[in-house]
């Protein structure tokens, strides 16, 4: 068995044995499945669908960002980049200010999908589509859409802890359905980029590499735009805006595996939603239910700092 088969394997143990554990750890105790046969409301209709959730969106943006750092040859880019966090959280805060939060959902995918199709509009109005011009309008599309969001927080009123709730993610209503959702755009785009592997190693070398290598530049971005936008504009929905999951994770797998996306995809699958499902389990279990993206970003900034501190190091 080579080293990265036995890595990816060690993985998988790991993954099973996350999921078993959060989800018969919680507040009300652990292993209540086994101690208390009043208990499987909780473990099965509470804790279990979301632990499925919290991995499958883990993953996702995990894969996402993998994606997104070789499309952009930038270790600092992660999923939100280009806008879809801002543009979900603009959704997500017109349905709660106008409509009420059955429309969250719905509302916060409709803004992660228009913030993409705003910036690749404005970066594509003369023809060609260069990295650089996605990067910049992805920024400024990102501190409009999060303009407009912090003025629907001054008029909110009684929904102002609503809306921050929100834009800081979690758990809290995760259902069945959720995690089917997660399931299912994870399988999907994950496929899509999984099978982009080969031309996401290319472009990381430079689109003259890709294109002596026969690929379509431009085709293979709008490949991956779309099913990163994908991945994270179900993320969105369902969660919230969680950051530094899509940021840390390919690092911590490119530093175990290399920088193959063929082999750094599928194991940013399992060290995403590991890292998700543990972060979770700590907000529900230590701290009354905590909003999920304040963990991730105390587990992942300190983390994120020695990488760079390492990468400085070594120049």
């Amino acid at each position: 068995m080579t080293r990265s088969a036995l890595i990816i394997a060690c993985m998988v143990t790991v993954t099973l044995l996350t999921i078993v554990l959060s989800t018969i750890t919680g507040p009300s105790g652990f292993g209540l499945v086994l101690t208390n046969p009043g208990s499987a409301e909780i473990i099965w209709g509470i804790r279990f669908p979301r632990v499925l959730a919290a991995f499958f969106i883990g993953a996702g943006l995990a894969v996402a960002g993998a994606a997104m750092q070789s499309l952009f040859k930038n270790p600092m880019a992660d999923p939100y980049i280009l806008g879809t966090s801002s543009g979900g959280a603009l959704g997500a805060s017109i349905a709660i200010v106008f409509l009420g939060g059955l429309f969250v959902p719905l509302f916060a995918w409709a803004g992660a999908v228009l913030a993409i199709l705003v910036v690749w509009a404005i970066a594509g109005r003369r023809g060609v589509i260069s990295v650089e011009s996605l990067l910049l309008t992805g920024i400024a599309v990102s501190f409009f859409f999060s303009a407009i969001v912090s003025f629907l927080i001054a008029i909110a009123g009684e929904n102002v802890h609503q809306i921050l709730f929100w834009l800081m993610g979690g758990f809290w209503n995760a259902s069945y359905q959720d995690a089917a959702l997660s399931g299912v755009l994870l399988i999907t785009a994950g496929l899509i980029l999984f099978l982009m592997g080969r031309d996401l190693n290319a472009l990381s070398l430079g689109e003259e590499t890709a294109a002596h290598l026969g690929i379509d530049a431009s085709r293979a971005r709008w490949i991956v735009l779309g099913g990163s936008t994908l991945l994270v504009g179900g993320a969105v929905s369902v969660a919230g805006s969680i950051g530094f999951i899509g940021l840390v994770t390919p690092h911590v797998v490119r530093m175990l595996l290399g920088p193959d996306n063929r082999v750094v995809i599928p194991a940013c699958i399992l060290a995403g939603g590991i890292l998700l499902v543990i972060s979770d389990t700590i907000t529900r279990t230590f701290f009354s239910d905590l909003p999920v993206g304040i963990i991730t970003a105390f587990i992942g900034a300190p983390f994120f700092i020695w990488l760079v501190y390492q990468r400085e190091s070594a120049a």
